[in-house]
Protein backbone atom coordinates (compact mmCIF):
# COMPACT_ATOMS: atom_id res chain seq x y z
CA UNK A 1 0.00 0.00 0.00
CA UNK A 2 1.41 3.26 -1.26
CA UNK A 3 2.24 5.76 2.19
CA UNK A 4 0.73 9.23 2.52
CA UNK A 5 2.43 12.80 3.40
CA UNK A 6 -0.46 13.76 5.14
CA UNK A 7 2.11 14.97 7.89
CA UNK A 8 5.65 14.78 6.68
CA UNK A 9 9.13 13.36 9.02
CA UNK A 10 10.54 16.80 10.38
CA UNK A 11 13.60 16.15 11.33
CA UNK A 12 13.97 19.55 11.31
CA UNK A 13 11.93 22.76 11.18
CA UNK A 14 9.88 23.48 8.18
CA UNK A 15 7.91 26.06 6.39
CA UNK A 16 4.23 24.72 6.93
CA UNK A 17 0.85 25.95 8.32
CA UNK A 18 2.18 25.43 11.52
CA UNK A 19 5.14 27.28 11.27
CA UNK A 20 3.28 30.29 10.13
CA UNK A 21 0.12 29.82 12.24
CA UNK A 22 3.01 30.41 14.91
CA UNK A 23 4.78 33.58 13.54
CA UNK A 24 1.29 34.89 13.16
CA UNK A 25 0.92 34.65 16.66
CA UNK A 26 4.18 36.33 17.50
CA UNK A 27 3.28 39.16 15.41
CA UNK A 28 -0.26 39.73 16.92
CA UNK A 29 1.25 39.86 20.13
CA UNK A 30 3.59 42.81 19.16
CA UNK A 31 0.51 44.80 17.92
CA UNK A 32 -1.12 43.77 21.37
CA UNK A 33 1.87 45.53 22.88
CA UNK A 34 2.31 48.37 21.41
CA UNK A 35 -1.57 49.26 20.34
CA UNK A 36 -1.75 51.46 23.25
CA UNK A 37 0.39 53.76 21.73
CA UNK A 38 -1.69 53.96 18.48
CA UNK A 39 -4.93 55.99 17.46
CA UNK A 40 -7.34 52.95 17.22
CA UNK A 41 -5.95 50.91 19.51
CA UNK A 42 -8.84 48.02 19.42
CA UNK A 43 -8.48 48.02 15.45
CA UNK A 44 -4.76 47.61 15.43
CA UNK A 45 -4.76 44.80 18.13
CA UNK A 46 -7.76 42.85 16.81
CA UNK A 47 -6.00 43.44 13.08
CA UNK A 48 -3.04 42.28 14.12
CA UNK A 49 -4.65 39.12 15.16
CA UNK A 50 -6.57 38.01 12.60
CA UNK A 51 -3.90 36.08 10.75
CA UNK A 52 -3.41 33.81 13.21
CA UNK A 53 -7.03 33.22 13.58
CA UNK A 54 -7.47 32.72 9.43
CA UNK A 55 -4.41 30.55 9.99
CA UNK A 56 -5.95 28.79 12.77
CA UNK A 57 -9.07 28.05 10.61
CA UNK A 58 -7.33 26.95 7.45
CA UNK A 59 -4.20 25.06 8.17
CA UNK A 60 -4.85 21.72 7.28
CA UNK A 61 -1.89 19.23 5.94
CA UNK A 62 -2.99 19.18 2.78
CA UNK A 63 -4.68 22.91 2.41
CA UNK A 64 -3.12 24.67 -0.53
CA UNK A 65 -0.29 26.69 -0.07
CA UNK A 66 -2.19 29.34 -2.29
CA UNK A 67 -4.35 29.79 -0.03
CA UNK A 68 -2.02 31.11 2.36
CA UNK A 69 -1.61 33.95 0.01
CA UNK A 70 -4.99 34.40 -1.07
CA UNK A 71 -6.12 35.21 2.28
CA UNK A 72 -3.52 36.87 4.00
CA UNK A 73 -2.97 39.47 1.12
CA UNK A 74 -6.61 40.33 0.87
CA UNK A 75 -5.96 40.91 4.98
CA UNK A 76 -3.03 42.70 4.58
CA UNK A 77 -4.93 45.68 2.70
CA UNK A 78 -7.06 46.04 5.37
CA UNK A 79 -4.86 46.11 8.09
CA UNK A 80 -2.70 48.70 6.65
CA UNK A 81 -5.20 50.59 7.19
CA UNK A 82 -5.06 50.83 11.33
CA UNK A 83 -1.22 50.65 10.37
CA UNK A 84 -1.46 53.85 8.32
CA UNK A 85 -3.18 55.78 11.17
CA UNK A 86 -0.26 54.54 13.83
CA UNK A 87 1.81 56.25 10.87
CA UNK A 88 0.07 59.73 10.69
CA UNK A 89 -0.85 59.47 14.54
CA UNK A 90 -4.83 60.23 13.53
CA UNK A 91 -7.80 58.11 14.01
CA UNK A 92 -9.35 56.55 11.23
CA UNK A 93 -12.50 58.21 12.12
CA UNK A 94 -10.85 61.88 11.30
CA UNK A 95 -9.69 60.95 8.04
CA UNK A 96 -10.87 63.33 4.78
CA UNK A 97 -13.21 59.78 4.64
CA UNK A 98 -15.10 60.47 7.60
CA UNK A 99 -16.17 58.33 10.42
CA UNK A 100 -17.48 55.40 7.92
CA UNK A 101 -13.52 54.46 7.41
CA UNK A 102 -14.18 52.87 11.30
CA UNK A 103 -17.41 50.85 9.53
CA UNK A 104 -15.43 49.65 6.42
CA UNK A 105 -12.37 48.67 8.71
CA UNK A 106 -14.46 46.21 10.88
CA UNK A 107 -16.75 44.88 7.95
CA UNK A 108 -13.29 44.43 5.69
CA UNK A 109 -11.71 42.36 8.97
CA UNK A 110 -14.97 40.02 9.26
CA UNK A 111 -14.97 39.11 5.42
CA UNK A 112 -11.53 37.99 5.62
CA UNK A 113 -12.50 35.67 8.37
CA UNK A 114 -15.41 34.78 6.43
CA UNK A 115 -13.23 33.76 3.40
CA UNK A 116 -11.13 31.88 5.60
CA UNK A 117 -14.23 29.82 6.87
CA UNK A 118 -15.79 28.97 3.27
CA UNK A 119 -12.10 27.65 2.52
CA UNK A 120 -11.73 25.34 5.45
CA UNK A 121 -15.43 24.42 4.81
CA UNK A 122 -14.42 23.61 1.07
CA UNK A 123 -10.76 22.61 1.23
CA UNK A 124 -10.01 21.10 4.82
CA UNK A 125 -10.96 17.54 3.88
CA UNK A 126 -8.59 17.39 0.67
CA UNK A 127 -7.18 13.99 1.11
CA UNK A 128 -2.97 13.57 1.02
CA UNK A 129 -1.47 12.28 -1.95
CA UNK A 130 1.31 9.44 -1.83
CA UNK A 131 4.77 9.68 -1.44
CA UNK A 132 5.12 9.34 -5.34
CA UNK A 133 2.61 11.19 -5.91
CA UNK A 134 4.22 14.43 -4.05
CA UNK A 135 7.64 13.59 -5.41
CA UNK A 136 7.18 13.44 -9.34
CA UNK A 137 8.21 16.71 -9.82
CA UNK A 138 11.36 16.54 -8.01
CA UNK A 139 12.87 13.69 -10.58
CA UNK A 140 12.34 16.09 -13.48
CA UNK A 141 15.52 18.13 -15.06
CA UNK A 142 15.25 21.64 -13.85
CA UNK A 143 16.76 22.97 -17.37
CA UNK A 144 13.48 20.94 -18.92
CA UNK A 145 10.91 22.73 -16.21
CA UNK A 146 12.82 25.91 -17.22
CA UNK A 147 12.26 25.33 -21.12
CA UNK A 148 8.64 25.20 -20.40
CA UNK A 149 8.97 28.22 -18.74
CA UNK A 150 10.37 30.31 -21.38
CA UNK A 151 7.38 28.66 -24.22
CA UNK A 152 4.85 29.61 -21.83
CA UNK A 153 6.29 33.16 -21.59
CA UNK A 154 6.02 32.89 -25.66
CA UNK A 155 2.50 32.20 -24.92
CA UNK A 156 1.53 34.60 -23.01
CA UNK A 157 3.33 37.16 -25.56
CA UNK A 158 1.01 35.13 -28.24
CA UNK A 159 -2.16 35.78 -26.21
CA UNK A 160 -1.58 39.62 -25.42
CA UNK A 161 -0.90 40.21 -28.98
CA UNK A 162 -2.80 38.04 -31.01
CA UNK A 163 -5.52 36.24 -29.38
CA UNK A 164 -8.44 39.19 -28.76
CA UNK A 165 -12.22 40.00 -28.80
CA UNK A 166 -14.21 36.56 -27.79
CA UNK A 167 -11.24 34.48 -26.93
CA UNK A 168 -9.28 36.96 -25.15
CA UNK A 169 -10.02 35.87 -21.93
CA UNK A 170 -9.57 32.06 -22.35
CA UNK A 171 -6.55 32.78 -23.53
CA UNK A 172 -5.47 35.08 -21.04
CA UNK A 173 -6.41 32.50 -18.63
CA UNK A 174 -4.15 29.89 -20.71
CA UNK A 175 -1.00 32.65 -20.82
CA UNK A 176 -0.98 32.14 -16.68
CA UNK A 177 0.39 28.95 -17.51
CA UNK A 178 4.11 30.27 -16.89
CA UNK A 179 3.03 30.77 -13.34
CA UNK A 180 2.71 26.74 -12.81
CA UNK A 181 5.97 26.69 -14.11
CA UNK A 182 7.90 29.17 -12.30
CA UNK A 183 6.42 27.69 -9.36
CA UNK A 184 7.66 24.10 -10.22
CA UNK A 185 10.48 24.92 -11.15
CA UNK A 186 10.94 26.86 -7.63
CA UNK A 187 9.75 23.71 -5.69
CA UNK A 188 12.20 21.26 -7.26
CA UNK A 189 15.66 23.40 -7.18
CA UNK A 190 14.66 24.54 -3.49
CA UNK A 191 13.72 20.76 -2.71
CA UNK A 192 16.89 19.32 -4.27
CA UNK A 193 18.98 22.19 -4.26
CA UNK A 194 20.31 22.14 -7.68
CA UNK A 195 19.12 23.98 -10.36
CA UNK A 196 19.75 27.57 -8.87
CA UNK A 197 21.13 29.37 -12.02
CA UNK A 198 17.57 28.69 -13.34
CA UNK A 199 15.81 29.78 -10.67
CA UNK A 200 17.63 32.90 -10.50
CA UNK A 201 16.87 33.30 -14.19
CA UNK A 202 13.17 33.50 -13.48
CA UNK A 203 13.69 35.66 -11.09
CA UNK A 204 15.74 38.13 -13.35
CA UNK A 205 12.54 37.73 -16.02
CA UNK A 206 10.08 38.07 -14.08
CA UNK A 207 11.24 41.39 -12.35
CA UNK A 208 12.69 42.97 -15.70
CA UNK A 209 9.57 42.38 -17.21
CA UNK A 210 7.30 43.33 -14.81
CA UNK A 211 9.37 46.57 -14.29
CA UNK A 212 9.07 47.38 -18.08
CA UNK A 213 5.01 46.30 -18.42
CA UNK A 214 2.53 49.44 -17.18
CA UNK A 215 0.92 47.89 -13.82
CA UNK A 216 4.52 46.80 -12.33
CA UNK A 217 4.00 43.58 -11.61
CA UNK A 218 7.34 42.74 -10.57
CA UNK A 219 5.68 41.60 -7.24
CA UNK A 220 3.84 38.33 -8.77
CA UNK A 221 7.84 35.92 -9.03
CA UNK A 222 8.09 36.96 -4.96
CA UNK A 223 4.78 35.91 -4.33
CA UNK A 224 5.36 32.36 -6.74
CA UNK A 225 8.76 32.02 -4.59
CA UNK A 226 7.49 32.15 -1.16
CA UNK A 227 4.10 30.05 -2.34
CA UNK A 228 6.37 27.70 -3.88
CA UNK A 229 8.54 27.39 -0.51
CA UNK A 230 5.26 26.56 1.44
CA UNK A 231 4.19 24.38 -0.41
CA UNK A 232 7.09 22.10 -0.68
CA UNK A 233 7.70 22.52 3.18
CA UNK A 234 11.37 23.55 2.99
CA UNK A 235 13.77 23.15 5.92
CA UNK A 236 14.19 26.94 8.11
CA UNK A 237 17.44 27.11 9.10
CA UNK A 238 19.08 30.33 9.37
CA UNK A 239 20.57 30.30 5.59
CA UNK A 240 16.92 30.22 4.89
CA UNK A 241 16.11 33.12 7.57
CA UNK A 242 18.92 35.14 5.46
CA UNK A 243 17.56 34.30 2.20
CA UNK A 244 14.14 35.40 3.27
CA UNK A 245 15.42 38.60 4.74
CA UNK A 246 17.22 39.45 1.34
CA UNK A 247 13.62 38.56 -0.53
CA UNK A 248 11.51 40.57 1.60
CA UNK A 249 14.72 43.54 1.14
CA UNK A 250 14.42 43.70 -2.71
CA UNK A 251 10.23 43.41 -3.06
CA UNK A 252 10.24 46.44 -0.96
CA UNK A 253 12.77 48.30 -2.83
CA UNK A 254 11.55 47.45 -5.80
CA UNK A 255 8.11 47.99 -4.79
CA UNK A 256 8.91 51.75 -3.71
CA UNK A 257 11.04 52.32 -6.44
CA UNK A 258 8.16 51.91 -8.19
CA UNK A 259 5.62 54.01 -6.47
CA UNK A 260 7.84 57.10 -7.38
CA UNK A 261 8.29 56.55 -10.42
CA UNK A 262 5.03 55.08 -11.82
CA UNK A 263 3.35 58.56 -12.70
CA UNK A 264 6.31 59.88 -15.21
CA UNK A 265 7.26 56.34 -16.45
CA UNK A 266 3.37 55.26 -17.43
CA UNK A 267 2.93 58.88 -19.42
CA UNK A 268 6.11 58.15 -21.42
CA UNK A 269 5.19 54.61 -21.68
CA UNK A 270 1.45 55.34 -23.39
CA UNK A 271 3.14 58.37 -25.07
CA UNK A 272 0.97 60.49 -22.63
CA UNK A 273 -2.40 59.48 -23.05
CA UNK A 274 -5.07 58.06 -21.60
CA UNK A 275 -5.16 54.59 -22.37
CA UNK A 276 -3.83 50.73 -20.96
CA UNK A 277 -1.97 50.12 -24.76
CA UNK A 278 1.77 50.60 -24.81
CA UNK A 279 3.49 52.96 -27.59
CA UNK A 280 7.19 52.90 -26.80
CA UNK A 281 9.28 50.11 -27.08
CA UNK A 282 10.91 47.82 -24.79
CA UNK A 283 14.36 48.85 -24.91
CA UNK A 284 13.03 52.61 -24.73
CA UNK A 285 10.99 51.78 -21.31
CA UNK A 286 14.34 49.71 -20.26
CA UNK A 287 16.16 52.85 -20.88
CA UNK A 288 13.92 54.78 -18.86
CA UNK A 289 14.28 52.38 -15.71
CA UNK A 290 17.71 52.29 -15.91
CA UNK A 291 18.28 55.67 -15.73
CA UNK A 292 15.78 56.33 -12.85
CA UNK A 293 17.80 53.47 -10.84
CA UNK A 294 21.03 55.08 -11.39
CA UNK A 295 19.48 58.44 -9.84
CA UNK A 296 18.08 56.24 -7.05
CA UNK A 297 19.42 59.64 -4.59
CA UNK A 298 17.18 61.95 -6.07
CA UNK A 299 14.01 59.60 -4.77
CA UNK A 300 11.99 60.38 -1.61
CA UNK A 301 11.93 57.29 -0.16
CA UNK A 302 9.99 58.90 2.28
CA UNK A 303 7.18 59.94 0.37
CA UNK A 304 7.15 56.83 -1.73
CA UNK A 305 7.27 55.17 1.57
CA UNK A 306 3.89 56.78 2.46
CA UNK A 307 2.17 56.62 -0.72
CA UNK A 308 3.17 53.03 -0.39
CA UNK A 309 1.28 52.31 2.21
CA UNK A 310 -1.79 54.80 1.45
CA UNK A 311 -2.23 52.80 -1.90
CA UNK A 312 -2.11 49.34 -0.25
CA UNK A 313 -4.52 49.92 2.38
CA UNK A 314 -7.55 49.75 0.44
CA UNK A 315 -10.63 50.63 3.21
CA UNK A 316 -10.77 54.36 2.22
CA UNK A 317 -12.93 53.41 -0.81
CA UNK A 318 -15.09 50.92 0.88
CA UNK A 319 -15.85 53.68 3.57
CA UNK A 320 -16.34 56.29 0.67
CA UNK A 321 -19.28 53.86 -0.55
CA UNK A 322 -20.85 53.44 3.14
CA UNK A 323 -21.38 56.82 3.36
CA UNK A 324 -22.54 57.68 -0.34
CA UNK A 325 -24.95 53.87 0.34
CA UNK A 326 -26.99 55.35 2.95
CA UNK A 327 -28.15 58.33 1.30
CA UNK A 328 -29.18 56.21 -1.59
CA UNK A 329 -31.40 53.31 -3.18
CA UNK A 330 -28.86 50.99 -4.20
CA UNK A 331 -29.17 48.53 -1.24
CA UNK A 332 -31.43 45.92 -1.63
CA UNK A 333 -31.53 45.91 -5.55
CA UNK A 334 -28.64 43.76 -5.59
CA UNK A 335 -27.65 45.49 -8.61
CA UNK A 336 -23.82 44.36 -8.58
CA UNK A 337 -24.59 40.75 -8.06
CA UNK A 338 -26.98 41.00 -11.45
CA UNK A 339 -24.75 42.83 -13.21
CA UNK A 340 -21.82 40.44 -12.39
CA UNK A 341 -23.47 37.27 -13.27
CA UNK A 342 -25.41 38.73 -16.28
CA UNK A 343 -22.17 39.73 -17.27
CA UNK A 344 -20.42 35.95 -16.96
CA UNK A 345 -23.66 34.20 -18.08
CA UNK A 346 -23.71 36.22 -21.87
CA UNK A 347 -20.31 34.73 -23.01
CA UNK A 348 -18.90 37.38 -25.74
CA UNK A 349 -18.88 34.96 -28.41
CA UNK A 350 -22.63 34.22 -28.08
CA UNK A 351 -23.57 37.66 -27.43
CA UNK A 352 -20.77 39.91 -29.43
CA UNK A 353 -22.70 43.12 -29.13
CA UNK A 354 -22.75 42.68 -25.23
CA UNK A 355 -21.88 45.80 -23.73
CA UNK A 356 -18.44 45.89 -21.32
CA UNK A 357 -18.33 46.73 -17.77
CA UNK A 358 -15.84 49.70 -17.18
CA UNK A 359 -14.81 49.20 -12.95
CA UNK A 360 -13.93 52.91 -13.40
CA UNK A 361 -17.88 53.84 -14.16
CA UNK A 362 -18.84 51.21 -11.35
CA UNK A 363 -16.88 53.51 -8.86
CA UNK A 364 -18.01 56.59 -10.05
CA UNK A 365 -21.41 55.36 -9.77
CA UNK A 366 -20.99 54.18 -6.15
CA UNK A 367 -18.96 56.93 -4.51
CA UNK A 368 -20.05 59.90 -6.60
CA UNK A 369 -16.81 61.28 -7.08
CA UNK A 370 -14.29 62.37 -9.70
CA UNK A 371 -11.40 59.95 -10.06
CA UNK A 372 -8.53 61.61 -8.17
CA UNK A 373 -5.03 62.80 -10.14
CA UNK A 374 -3.02 59.71 -8.07
CA UNK A 375 -6.18 57.51 -9.87
CA UNK A 376 -4.88 58.41 -13.18
CA UNK A 377 -2.07 57.46 -15.72
CA UNK A 378 -3.86 54.70 -17.94
CA UNK A 379 -5.13 52.57 -15.41
CA UNK A 380 -9.00 52.01 -14.02
CA UNK A 381 -9.74 51.79 -10.26
CA UNK A 382 -12.84 49.77 -8.50
CA UNK A 383 -14.61 49.67 -5.12
CA UNK A 384 -13.85 46.43 -4.85
CA UNK A 385 -15.82 42.87 -4.14
CA UNK A 386 -16.68 43.56 -0.50
CA UNK A 387 -18.14 46.93 -1.18
CA UNK A 388 -19.64 45.79 -3.60
CA UNK A 389 -21.29 43.45 -1.87
CA UNK A 390 -21.94 46.34 1.02
CA UNK A 391 -23.85 47.82 -1.66
CA UNK A 392 -26.00 45.04 -2.30
CA UNK A 393 -27.58 43.68 1.01
CA UNK A 394 -25.49 46.01 3.96
CA UNK A 395 -23.98 44.77 7.29
CA UNK A 396 -24.18 41.97 7.99
CA UNK A 397 -25.58 40.88 5.04
CA UNK A 398 -22.43 41.41 3.01
CA UNK A 399 -20.99 38.50 4.75
CA UNK A 400 -23.07 35.85 2.89
CA UNK A 401 -22.03 37.34 -0.68
CA UNK A 402 -18.41 37.27 0.75
CA UNK A 403 -18.88 33.56 1.49
CA UNK A 404 -20.44 33.02 -1.56
CA UNK A 405 -17.18 34.12 -3.36
CA UNK A 406 -15.10 32.45 -1.28
CA UNK A 407 -16.94 29.21 -1.79
CA UNK A 408 -16.47 29.47 -5.28
CA UNK A 409 -12.79 29.86 -5.22
CA UNK A 410 -12.09 27.03 -2.80
CA UNK A 411 -14.64 24.85 -5.54
CA UNK A 412 -12.89 25.68 -8.27
CA UNK A 413 -9.51 24.72 -6.49
CA UNK A 414 -11.06 21.50 -4.69
CA UNK A 415 -11.72 20.88 -8.91
CA UNK A 416 -8.33 21.48 -9.50
CA UNK A 417 -7.16 18.78 -6.89
CA UNK A 418 -9.58 16.15 -7.84
CA UNK A 419 -7.22 15.29 -11.07
CA UNK A 420 -4.87 12.89 -10.79
CA UNK A 421 -1.78 14.61 -11.86
CA UNK A 422 1.30 14.97 -9.38
CA UNK A 423 0.74 17.07 -6.26
CA UNK A 424 2.46 20.06 -6.96
CA UNK A 425 1.13 20.42 -10.49
CA UNK A 426 -2.27 21.14 -8.30
CA UNK A 427 -0.42 23.16 -6.34
CA UNK A 428 0.98 25.64 -9.01
CA UNK A 429 -2.44 25.45 -10.71
CA UNK A 430 -4.39 26.82 -7.62
CA UNK A 431 -1.99 29.39 -7.70
CA UNK A 432 -2.22 30.52 -11.17
CA UNK A 433 -5.97 30.82 -10.60
CA UNK A 434 -5.62 32.51 -7.08
CA UNK A 435 -3.23 34.96 -8.61
CA UNK A 436 -5.27 35.78 -11.43
CA UNK A 437 -7.85 37.09 -9.47
CA UNK A 438 -6.36 38.59 -6.54
CA UNK A 439 -3.24 39.79 -7.96
CA UNK A 440 -4.94 43.68 -7.75
CA UNK A 441 -6.27 42.36 -4.44
CA UNK A 442 -9.31 43.73 -2.69
CA UNK A 443 -9.56 46.17 -5.88
CA UNK A 444 -10.75 43.12 -8.36
CA UNK A 445 -14.72 43.62 -8.78
CA UNK A 446 -17.24 40.57 -8.36
CA UNK A 447 -17.37 40.39 -12.42
CA UNK A 448 -14.31 39.86 -12.73
CA UNK A 449 -13.63 37.26 -9.94
CA UNK A 450 -16.73 35.27 -11.58
CA UNK A 451 -15.56 35.58 -15.22
CA UNK A 452 -11.81 34.74 -14.14
CA UNK A 453 -13.34 31.67 -12.02
CA UNK A 454 -15.26 30.26 -14.91
CA UNK A 455 -12.65 30.80 -17.81
CA UNK A 456 -9.89 29.01 -15.70
CA UNK A 457 -12.18 26.15 -14.40
CA UNK A 458 -12.67 25.79 -18.32
CA UNK A 459 -9.60 26.37 -19.65
CA UNK A 460 -7.26 24.29 -16.66
CA UNK A 461 -9.71 21.99 -16.83
CA UNK A 462 -8.92 20.77 -20.25
CA UNK A 463 -5.68 21.38 -20.13
CA UNK A 464 -4.81 19.36 -17.07
CA UNK A 465 -7.31 16.54 -18.74
CA UNK A 466 -5.60 16.66 -22.11
CA UNK A 467 -2.65 18.46 -22.40
CA UNK A 468 -1.17 18.14 -19.18
CA UNK A 469 -0.10 14.03 -19.93
CA UNK A 470 1.54 14.85 -22.64
CA UNK A 471 4.26 17.11 -21.16
CA UNK A 472 4.68 14.88 -18.47
CA UNK A 473 5.65 12.24 -20.11
CA UNK A 474 7.86 14.40 -22.07
CA UNK A 475 9.34 15.46 -18.86
CA UNK A 476 9.56 11.79 -17.57
CA UNK A 477 11.38 10.72 -20.63
CA UNK A 478 14.11 13.51 -20.49
CA UNK A 479 14.86 12.57 -16.83
CA UNK A 480 15.25 9.02 -17.81
CA UNK A 481 17.17 9.89 -20.58
CA UNK A 482 19.54 11.95 -19.03
CA UNK A 483 19.73 9.47 -15.84
CA UNK A 484 21.05 6.37 -18.78
CA UNK A 485 23.86 8.99 -19.87
CA UNK A 486 24.56 9.93 -16.45
CA UNK A 487 24.91 6.00 -15.75
CA UNK A 488 26.69 5.07 -18.61
CA UNK A 489 29.46 7.55 -17.70
CA UNK A 490 29.65 6.79 -14.55
CA UNK A 491 30.56 3.11 -15.86
CA UNK A 492 32.96 4.15 -18.21
CA UNK A 493 34.90 5.98 -15.72
CA UNK A 494 34.90 3.30 -13.36
CA UNK A 495 36.52 0.76 -15.79
CA UNK A 496 39.02 3.29 -16.46
CA UNK A 497 40.29 4.09 -13.01
CA UNK A 498 40.06 0.09 -12.71
CA UNK A 499 42.06 -0.91 -15.42
CA UNK A 500 39.03 -2.51 -17.03
CA UNK A 501 39.19 -4.25 -20.46
CA UNK A 502 38.68 -0.70 -22.43
CA UNK A 503 42.08 -0.28 -21.42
Amino acid sequence: MASTLGTPLKIAPRLDYSMLRKVAFVFGLFFVFISPACPDPLALAAGAFTPWLILRLVGTPTMPAAIAYYLLSQWLQVFARAFLALVDGEPMAQSIFGPWVVNAYWYMLASTVVLAFACKVVLGGIQPPTEENWAAHLYWRPVDVFLIYLGSNLITQMAGLTFGGVLYQFFDAIARFKIMAAFLLFTSVMSVGRGWPFLFAVLGIEILSGMTGLLGDFRGVFVFLGTAALAAQIRWTPRTTGYAFLATFGLVALALFWTSVKFEYRDMATGGGESQSLQTTVSDRAGYMLGRLIGFTDIDWGSASKALLERLAYVDITGLVINVDLASAEQQSMRQWSDALGHVFQPRFLFPDKQALSDTEVFIRLTKADLLENMRGGTSISVGYMAENYVDFGFPGMLGGVFAIGLMVALVIRFFFSFDVPWMVRQGTALAYVYSICASGLEVSMPKILGSSLTFAVAYGLAMKFAFPVGQRWLEQRARRAADREATRRRIKSLFRGGGPLL
